[in-house]
């Protein structure tokens, strides 16, 4: 695979994670030498599994490498005891 269609099709991805079906802006997309780094914290571990399965889609053939983290935002269970 050459350089152009790479840089290609790393742009069709980060326009793809941009658009309304997707919506999620924060996943940054790092073009690394022949390989592709995506970064961001996401709401859940479904939303990642998501991201995961339209860069393997999207990018196939390019090795991609993850730093996703999930941030948990659920209420705490037991109130916060203060001395």
């Amino acid at each position: 695979m050459n350089g152009g269609e790479s840089e290609y099709r790393i742009a069709r991805f980060r326009e793809r994670l941009a658009r309304e079906d997707v919506a999620e802006l924060g996943v940054r997309v790092e073009a690394r030498g022949a390989a592709v780094l995506l970064t961001g914290t996401l709401t859940t571990a479904d939303r990642r599994d998501e991201i995961l399965r339209l860069a393997d889609t999207e990018l196939a053939g390019i090795p991609v490498h993850t730093d996703l983290l999930v941030a948990c935002a659920d209420p705490p269970d037991r109130p916060e005891e203060l001395s």
